[in-house]
């Protein structure tokens, strides 16, 4: 396939520091996780190639920073994005409430042409720790979507369902922008002033 012609998904994690961003990052791009935690200063991505609809479409994930001293640093990366991905603890309320914060953050700075479509996946992640929080059912509540949210309680430590939110993140992504092609390809439709034709005019598009 010609790479040029290959659709490129951008997808960015939001949510506080330590939900566990990273770690879900490298649990689907590497399978790998580690106890090792580092904050992530700014923001870092990764690219995956997957198949989705029969045809290979690339992934590009950004983690973003959740520290709120340096939360100013991640708003050039939210312009471009296809889907968001909220995360939480599931032991953690805090975080948990966070997400309508992250939510509102993203739709000021990313200002995507119809805020209340735009795709947000919900990650309930650290299910593999004891004491935790169910929310998924207040999820539709909180965010405020015209469409039902996907919420997925997740373990970045043991892979449970990662690969599932990121496949329908990276769903919802393509979904979005095959609307966004689509707007762009209408025809123009132009308005000629009476009595003028060719040099003054003001179009619509």
């Amino acid at each position: 396939m010609d790479l040029r012609k290959r659709p490129l998904l951008k997808v960015i994690l939001l949510g506080d520091s330590a939900v566990g961003k990273t770690s879900l990052m490298n649990q689907y791009i590497h399978n790998k996780f580690t106890d090792t935690y580092k904050a992530t200063i700014g923001a870092d991505f990764y690219t995956k190639d997957i198949v989705l609809d029969d045809k290979i479409v690339t992934l590009q994930i950004w983690d973003t920073v959740g520290q709120e001293r340096f939360q100013s640093l991640g708003v050039a990366f939210y312009r471009g994005a296809d889907c968001v991905v909220l995360v939480y603890d599931v032991s953690s309320p805090a975080s948990y409430h966070s997400l309508e914060i992250w939510k509102d953050e993203f739709l000021i700075h990313g200002a995507p042409r119809d805020p209340r479509n735009f795709p947000f996946v919900v990650l309930g992640n650290k299910i593999d720790l004891g004491n935790r929080i169910c929310c998924k059912d207040q999820i539709q509540n909180l965010l405020l979507c015209d469409y039902t949210v996907p919420c997925f309680e997740t373990s970045a430590k043991d892979g449970t369902n990662v690969a599932e939110a990121f496949q329908m993140a990276a769903k919802m992504a393509l979904s979005i922008e095959k609307e966004e092609e689509s707007f762009n390809s209408m025809p123009e439709t132009i308005y000629f002033k009476r009595g003028e034709r060719g040099s003054n005019f003001s179009c619509v598009c």
